[in-house]
C-alpha cells in the first residue's frame, strides 16, 4: 500500500476512447452474469474470468491449473491468469458501442458543457440527441446555415430538392461527435475573448460562461468530442457483487441490471445495422441505447427512471457516489474499524479524572492479539495457536497477563453524536466486573452523556505513535477547557454541586442558644473531632486557630468560619487569589481561600482560577478530590424532596381573584369597543404575566433558607425559579402549536394538579417543544456539517505571516436607542496579539508591546482603564494564502497555551460554533421591532442567515452615504429620511410610519448606518463599507444570537469562517493575466497571476471582492475532492473534468478520501520528514569538524541509536539555527532534513546502504566540516 500513497497530488480528466481500451482487459459481448447450475461466470459476460480474473486465489477457470506456483500464467485453455482474486475489484472490462453515445453528465449538467461548445440550447441538443431532428453538419448549395436545428419534413424537402450529397445533416450523438471533433479549441477562445470586449447585459454573461468551458479544454488539452462515448468502461465485478441468498435467490448490484440493458441494445443494434434494417428501426434502436447508457450514468436525469423489482428506482453509477450513502461519504469518509466494542455507561464515582471503567470481558477481547503476543514473549505459548487458545479458555494466567497489557495502554472513548473535539477523549483502563462501562461523572458534560441507558464505543489505539498522541493529546485528565470559549468544562454538577453547597453554608445549630459565644478550636483537627462527638454542625460559625506557612515564613491566627468551609478549603489550593495576602499581615496570610458559599458559578470560578494558577495536572486531582467531597456530603446532608418541600404561598388565591376582576374589566371595555382585539388580547396576557411574577416571589418568599428545593436552585444544582413557581405556583400561560400565548392561564401548580382543560391546554405546548427538539437536533447538525467543510483546510501553517494589517476591536453593543453591551473588550482581546503598542493613556507605560500576546490579567486592566478600542492581530488579516499563521491566531483555547503550527484551528472553529446549535431556539421568529417589514428572524435560523449570506426577513434601511438626518411626515402613513452630505448631495428614504427609526432630524450618521430596526442585507454592507464592514457586522450578529441565548462563544472562530467566506474575488478586469473577465477565483490565485503578470512588466488584473455563503464557498474550494464529497457530487466532477483539475490534497477530507495522514497536528510534513539523529554516548557534537574527522558508522549501530528516535522540535530548530548561521538558507536546510533512510528510492544507494560499513557523507550533498559523526540527518 505504501507505493500506491507515495503520491503529491490526484488529478481527474476525461477518458479518450483509446484510454478506456488501455484499462480494460477485454471487451463484455454477453448479458450474462454466472451460469445457474455451476454458479460459475460465463465466458464473455458480466463477470467472465478471463477478463475480470479468478474468481479464486491461484486457481483457473478450468482447474488445471492450482495453487501459487503457477503464478502468473495464462491457461491455454480457458484464458484465465493464475494470480490473486483480489484483481476482480480493480480489473475493468469495456464495451465497444454501435453507435456513439453522448455522456448525460455533459449535456445535461447545469450549464450543458456540451451546449456551451457548440452555443446551442438544451433544448435544441436534446432534440438532436434523442432523433427528433436534424443538424446540418455541412450546408453545401443549400439555404441552411452550419448547425440549423432542421425537423423531418424539411431534411427530405431538402433531400429531394438538391440531392444527397449536395449537404450533411445528421441526427444522433454522431452528429455532436462530428461538430465537437471540428472545433478548433484555441481558436475559439480567442474569438470569444475578442466578443467578450464588446458585449454586453445577458450576451456579456453568456460569452463568460461559454469562455470559461473553453478555456478549461484549452488548459486541460482534452478534446471536446471525448465527452462523447464510443467505448464504455466496465466496473470491476467485485464492486457490482453477486450474492447468493438462502434457497437458490440472487441478490444482485442494480449496475449489472443497467449494464445488461445496454449490452442487450448494443448487440441488437449491431446485428440491425449487420442486415442493413431499415432507417427508423436503427434509429429507435440508438435512441434506446442512448436511454440505455443514460440510465447507467444517472438513472432518472432525464425522463422516467428505470425501475427494478417493486417499481424501486436503479441505483445508478451516479447514485453510488451521491449523498450520505454514496462512496465518498459512506466510505470513502468514514469507516468502520476493529479493535472496538461498544456497551452501555454507568457512573464510576470512584474512578479519578483519568481512568474509565472497562469490563474485563470486553477488555480481554480488544486486547487478544496483545495479551496473545505477551503470553509468547513470557514463554506460556510457544505460537500463536496456542496463545489464542489460552486466551479463549481464560483462566487466572490469561487475567493476569491481560493487567499487565493493559497497564500504561490507553483507550479511547466516543459519544455520539460527536459535537466536538471533547466528544473522543482517552482514558486509562480499569478492570471491573459487569458488562457496563463506568465513565467518571466529571466527563460527563464534555460528552453530553447522562446514565438513563446512553451506550460508548471503545478503540483501542494500536501504534505506540497513536498511544502517545492519545496519551499526550487526548486525554481526558488534559482537556478540561473548552474550546469555544476557553472556560473550564470539568466543572463539578448536580450531586457535586448540592453537597459543596451543603459544606459551605451557615445553618445555626438548633441545640444551642442563639446568643450562645462562638466555639474555638486550636485546630481544624480538633474542630473535626468535636463534630465527630456530635457537639458541633458543619454549618454554625465557630473560631478555629490556623497555622500557615509560606515562601519560608509562619503565620497564626484565629479565623471565624464553619467546619464545612474548613474542610472544602483543604482540597483547594490556597494561592487562587480570592483573598488578597498582605506580607506582614497574618490575618490575611491564614484567612480561608474560600470563605463564602460554594455553588456552581463560585465553583466554576474555583476551577478556572485553579487551571491559570496551578496549571491543568494540579486542576485534575483538585477536581477528583472536590468530587469526593461533593458526593459525600451530598449523601451526609439527606437532601432528598418530598411533596412537603413544595409550600403553595397562602396569598395564591387572592392575587388570582384580583387578577381576574382586572381581565373581566379589559373585557367589558373591548364589548364596548374602545380597545382592539389585539389591544385587550396583549392587556390580558400582561396582566397574567403580572400576576405570574408576583405569585413567584412569594414562592421565594414562603419557601425556607433551608428547603431543599430551594437549596437545589439557589446552588445551581438542578432546576431554577422557573421550574419551582410551576411546582408550587401557577404555571402561568402555555403557548400553542404556532409558538401563541394562549390567553387562559394555568392558574393550579403541579402539586395541586391540573383539571381538565388546563391538562389539555398544557399538552400543546409540550408537544411542540418535543418535535421542535427534534427538527433542532437535524438542523444544528447540518450547520456544522456545512461550516466544517467550509474551514476544513484552514490549518495553522507558519509561526508569523509578519503581516502589519489588523483590526480594531471594541465592545459589542446591541439595541436601538437603550443601548445594551453584550460581551466587553476583555474577553475579545484576551489571547489575542497585540498590533501596535498598547500604551497606557496618562502615564504613558507600554502595557502590551506589538506582537505579545495579551494575557487573562492584562486584558482586564486594559478594559479597567477604559479603552474604548484595541488593535489586535487576526485571522481575517493574516497574510497566509493557505491556513492561518499562529500570531494572527493567538491562544488555542483548548489547551489556554499559543497556538502551535499544524493546529487543525478550522475545525475547531466550526465546531465551536456547531456544538451550541441545538442549545439556540427554533423559534424563528419574534415579532417586535418590526411591524411593516414583518419578522425578525432569531435563533439557529439566523445564524444559518447569516453565514449562508441570505436576504434577511425584516431588512432594515441603511444609510448609503455619510452626513445629516432630517425626517419628515409625507401623510399617507409615511415618512421620509432625507440625509445630506457635506458636499451637497443627498439621499432619499421613505419608510411606513409604523416602523420605529433609530434616528431623529439633526443626527449625524455614517454609511452603512441603520435608519430602521431590523437585519441588514450583508451584501449591502459589503457594497457600502466593504469586506471589513461585513467581517465586523457578520461577526456581532452572530455573537448577539449566541449571547442572548446564554453561550459564550470566542470570536477567532467566527472570524475563520468568515474568512473563508470573503476568500474569492470576481474579475473585472484580466490585464495580461490568464484570467476570464467576470470568472471568480481565489485570492491566491489572484495574487500568483500578477505577482507573475508583475515581474514580466504586464498589467495585473482588477478584481473585487465578493461574499459566498458557507455551501457556496466550500463548493467553490480549489480541492474537487472535498467539494464533491459535499453536495452536488456529479456537478462539482463534470466540472473538475472538464478542467482536467489537479488536487494538491492540502486539505483534511481530501488526505482522509485517498488514505494518508491528514496535513494537520503530527501528520503535517515538518514533523513527518523529520531524522534521526544517532548521538554516540561521551561525544559532543563535532560542529566545526573537518572532513577527515568525520567517521564512518557501521549499519548495526545507526539501528541501534535509533532510526526510529524523532528529531525533537527543539534539536531540529537549535540544528536549523546553526545551519542558518552558518550561512546556508533554510530551504538548504530543509532539503537536509527531508531525506528519508527508510524509504531510499535509488536502488544502488539503498545496496550502498546494506553493505556492511557506510560512509554516510556520501549520501548528502552537505559541505565538508557541517556534519558530524551525532548530527547528520537522514
Amino acid at each position: 500500500m505504501s507505493e500506491l500513497r507515495n503520491f503529491d497530488a490526484i488529478g481527474i480528466g476525461l477518458a479518450s476512447p483509446d484510454k478506456v481500451l488501455s484499462w480494460s482487459k477485454g471487451e463484455v459481448k454477453k448479458p450474462e452474469t454466472i451460469n445457474y447450475r455451476t454458479l460459475k461466470p460465463e465466458t464473455d459476460g458480466l463477470f467472465c474470468e478471463k477478463i475480470f480474473g479468478p474468481t479464486r486465489d491461484w486457481e483457473c477457470f478450468c482447474g488445471k491449473y492450482k495453487t501459487k506456483r503457477y503464478r502468473g500464467i495464462i491457461c491455454d485453455k480457458c484464458g484465465v491468469e493464475v494470480t490473486l482474486s483480489k484483481v476482480r475489484r480493480e480489473r475493468m472490462g469495456h464495451i465497444r458501442l454501435a453507435a456513439p453515445v453522448t455522456h448525460i453528465w455533459y449535456y445535461r449538467g447545469i450549464p450543458s458543457r456540451i451546449g456551451l461548445m457548440l452555443d446551442m440550447s438544451p433544448r435544441n441538443l436534446e432534440k438532436v440527441i434523442y432523433f427528433a431532428a436534424y443538424i446540418v453538419i455541412d450546408p453545401g448549395e443549400t439555404k441552411f446555415a452550419k448547425m440549423q436545428i432542421i425537423n423531418e419534413r424539411d431534411y427530405r424537402e431538402a433531400y429531394y430538392k438538391y440531392g444527397r450529397n449536395a449537404f450533411v445533416a445528421k441526427m444522433g450523438a454522431e452528429a455532436i461527435r462530428d461538430l465537437l471533433a471540428e472545433i478548433d479549441v484555441p481558436e475559439l477562445a480567442k474569438d470569444l475573448r475578442g466578443q467578450l470586449e464588446k458585449a454586453r447585459g445577458q450576451k456579456k454573461a453568456r460569452l463568460i460562461k461559454r469562455l470559461e468551458v473553453v478555456e478549461a479544454f484549452r488548459n486541460s488539452r482534452f478534446r471536446p468530442e471525448w465527452m462523447v462515448l464510443e467505448v464504455l468502461p466496465v466496473l470491476p465485478p467485485e464492486l457490482r457483487p453477486m450474492v447468493e441468498l438462502d434457497g437458490g435467490r440472487f441478490a444482485t448490484s442494480d449496475l449489472n441490471d443497467l449494464y445488461r440493458r445496454v449490452i442487450n441494445r448494443n448487440n441488437r443494434l449491431n446485428k440491425l445495422l449487420q442486415l442493413g434494417a431499415p432507417n427508423i428501426i436503427v434509429r429507435n434502436e440508438k435512441r434506446m441505447l442512448q436511454e440505455a447508457v443514460d440510465a447507467l450514468i444517472d438513472n432518472g436525469r432525464r425522463g422516467r427512471p428505470v425501475t427494478g423489482a417493486g417499481n424501486r428506482p436503479l441505483k445508478s453509477l451516479s447514485d453510488l457516489l451521491k449523498g450520505k450513502q454514496g462512496r465518498f461519504r459512506q466510505n470513502l469518509l468514514g469507516k468502520r474499524v476493529d479493535y472496538s466494542g461498544r456497551s452501555v455507561i454507568v457512573v464510576g464515582p470512584e474512578l479519578k479524572m483519568h481512568q474509565c471503567g472497562l469490563p474485563k470481558e470486553m477488555a480481554l477481547e480488544l486486547f487478544k492479539p496483545f495479551v496473545m503476543r505477551e503470553m509468547m514473549r513470557h514463554g506460556y505459548a510457544q505460537n500463536i495457536k496456542s496463545a489464542r487458545r489460552q486466551v479463549e479458555r481464560g483462566g487466572d494466567l490469561v487475567w493476569d497477563m491481560l493487567d499487565e497489557v493493559i497497564k500504561d495502554h490507553p483507550v479511547l472513548l466516543n459519544r455520539a453524536p460527536t459535537l466536538h473535539r471533547l466528544g473522543i477523549q482517552a482514558f486509562e483502563p480499569v478492570l471491573v466486573e459487569g458488562r457496563a462501562i463506568q465513565l467518571h461523572p466529571l466527563s460527563c458534560t464534555a460528552f453530553n452523556a447522562d446514565f438513563d441507558g446512553d451506550q460508548m464505543p471503545v478503540h483501542v489505539p494500536l501504534s505506540s505513535e497513536a498511544q502517545a498522541e492519545a496519551r499526550y493529546l487526548m486525554f481526558a485528565a488534559n482537556n478540561l477547557l473548552k474550546p469555544q470559549d476557553g472556560k473550564p468544562v470539568t466543572v463539578p454538577t448536580q450531586d457535586m454541586v448540592l453537597g459543596c453547597y451543603y459544606l459551605t453554608i451557615v445553618k445555626p445549630n438548633p441545640d444551642e442558644p442563639k446568643d450562645a459565644p462562638l466555639r474555638t478550636f486550636s485546630s481544624v483537627e480538633e474542630a473535626i473531632m468535636a463534630y465527630d462527638e456530635h457537639q458541633i454542625t458543619l454549618g454554625q460559625l465557630i473560631r478555629v486557630r490556623r497555622e500557615v506557612t509560606r515562601d519560608g515564613k509562619t503565620y497564626h491566627g484565629i479565623v471565624e468560619t464553619t467546619l464545612g468551609r474548613c474542610i472544602f478549603n483543604e482540597v483547594i489550593p490556597q494561592t487562587l487569589g480570592f483573598v488578597e495576602r498582605k506580607e506582614d499581615d497574618a490575618e490575611s496570610q491564614v484567612a480561608l481561600e474560600c470563605d463564602f458559599v460554594v455553588g456552581k458559578r463560585e465553583l466554576g470560578r474555583i476551577i478556572e482560577r485553579c487551571i491559570h494558577v496551578c496549571g491543568i495536572t494540579k486542576t485534575a486531582s483538585v477536581l477528583d478530590d472536590i468530587k469526593t467531597l461533593g458526593f459525600h456530603y451530598s449523601t451526609i446532608g439527606g437532601l432528598s424532596i418530598g411533596i412537603f418541600d413544595m409550600t403553595v404561598p397562602k396569598e395564591k388565591d387572592a392575587l388570582i381573584e384580583e387578577a381576574e376582576k382586572r381581565v373581566e374589566y379589559v373585557n367589558n371595555r373591548y364589548m364596548l369597543g374602545s380597545l382592539t382585539e389585539s389591544g385587550r388580547y396583549n392587556t390580558v396576557l400582561d396582566i397574567w404575566r403580572e400576576t405570574t411574577d408576583e405569585i413567584t416571589e412569594a414562592v421565594k418568599k414562603s419557601l425556607g433558607k433551608y428547603n431543599p428545593i430551594h437549596m437545589m436552585s439557589l446552588s445551581g444544582a438542578r432546576g431554577n425559579i422557573d421550574q419551582i413557581k410551576q411546582l408550587a405556583g401557577m404555571r402561568g400561560n402555555m403557548i400553542d402549536t404556532s409558538g401563541k400565548a394562549i390567553e387562559i392561564p394555568i392558574k393550579s401548580n403541579l402539586r395541586e394538579g391540573m383539571n381538565v382543560l388546563e391538562f389539555f391546554i398544557s399538552s400543546h405546548g409540550a408537544r411542540k417543544t418535543l418535535s421542535d427538539t427534534a427538527l433542532k437536533t437535524a438542523d444544528s447538525g447540518y450547520l456544522t456539517r456545512r461550516l466544517v467543510d467550509i474551514a476544513q483546510d484552514v490549518i495553522i501553517r507558519t509561526e508569523d505571516c509578519g503581516t502589519d494589517d489588523f483590526i480594531d476591536v471594541s465592545p459589542v453593543i446591541v439595541g436601538g436607542r437603550t443601548k445594551r453591551v453584550v460581551e466587553g473588550l476583555a474577553s475579545r482581546i484576551e489571547g489575542r496579539y497585540a498590533a501596535k503598542d498598547i500604551v497606557h493613556p496618562e502615564t504613558g507605560e507600554v502595557l502590551v508591546s506589538k506582537n505579545e500576546m495579551i494575557g487573562h490579567t492584562m486584558a482586564i486592566n486594559i478594559e479597567a482603564i477604559g479603552f474604548k478600542k484595541v488593535s489586535i492581530r487576526s485571522v481575517l488579516t493574516c497574510g497566509c494564502d493557505r491556513g492561518v499563521c499562529a500570531k494572527c491566531y493567538g491562544q488555542n483555547l483548548a489547551t489556554g497555551e499559543p497556538a502551535v503550527v499544524g493546529e487543525a484551528v478550522g475545525i475547531m472553529a466550526a465546531q465551536s460554533i456547531g456544538e451550541p446549535g441545538t442549545q439556540l431556539t427554533l423559534r424563528t421568529f419574534h415579532t417586535g421591532g418590526v411591524a411593516a417589514g414583518g419578522d425578525i428572524t432569531m435563533g439557529l435560523p439566523r445564524v444559518e442567515e447569516l453565514f449562508e449570506a441570505r436576504k434577511p426577513k425584516g431588512q432594515a434601511v441603511i444609510a448609503e452615504i455619510p452626513g445629516m438626518i432630517s425626517v419628515a411626515e409625507t401623510g399617507k402613513q409615511r415618512q421620509e429620511v432625507v440625509i445630506t452630505a457635506e458636499d451637497g448631495k443627498s439621499k432619499k428614504y421613505t419608510v411606513p410610519i409604523s416602523t420605529p427609526l433609530l434616528v431623529d432630524t439633526g443626527d449625524e450618521v455614517d454609511a452603512g448606518d441603520l435608519l430602521t430596526d431590523g437585519s441588514v442585507n450583508p451584501h449591502d454592507i459589503m457594497k457600502i463599507k466593504g469586506a471589513a464592514g461585513v467581517q465586523k457586522y457578520i461577526i456581532s450578529e452572530v455573537l448577539k444570537v449566541y449571547k442572548n441565548n446564554g453561550v459564550e462563544i470566542n470570536d477567532k472562530h467566527l472570524e475563520i469562517i468568515v474568512r473563508q467566506m470573503l476568500r474569492k474575488v470576481k474579475v473585472d478586469d484580466p490585464g495580461d493575466t490568464l484570467l476570464i473577465t467576470g470568472s471568480t477565483v481565489d485570492i491566491a490565485i489572484l495574487r500568483s497571476a500578477n505577482n507573475w503578470a508583475e515581474s514580466r512588466g504586464l498589467r495585473p488584473a482588477k478584481c473585487h471582492q465578493i461574499l459566498l455563503g458557507i455551501t457556496k464557498a466550500s463548493l467553490a474550494t480549489e480541492s474537487f475532492l472535498s467539494a464533491a464529497s459535499f453536495q452536488e457530487t456529479t456537478r462539482v466532477l463534470t466540472d473538475a473534468a472538464v478542467k482536467g483539475k489537479i488536487d494538491m490534497l492540502e486539505g483534511l477530507k481530501e488526505n482522509v478520501i485517498i488514505g494518508k495522514l491528514i496535513p494537520a497536528g503530527t501528520g503535517l510534513s515538518r514533523y513527518r520528514n523529520i531524522s534521526a539523529v544517532p548521538v554516540i554516548p561521551g561525544n559532543m557534537p563535532l560542529l566545526n569538524a573537518t572532513a577527515e574527522e568525520e567517521p564512518t558508522i557501521k549499519r548495526t549501530e545507526v539501528e541501534k541509536k535509533g532510526l526510529d528516535v524523532g528529531f525533537t522540535q527543539k534539536t531540529r530548530e537549535s540544528f536549523e539555527g546553526f545551519v542558518i548561521a552558518k550561512g546556508f538558507s533554510p530551504e538548504r536546510f530543509d532539503n537536509i532534513c527531508s531525506f528519508d533512510l527508510r524509504a531510499l528510492k535509488d536502488e544502488d544507494r539503498r545496496q550502498e546502504y546494506d553493505e556492511e560499513e557506510t560512509d554516510l557523507s556520501d549520501w548528502f550533498d552537505i559541505p565538508d566540516g557541517l556534519i558530524s559523526s551525532d548530527v547528520y540527518s537522514s
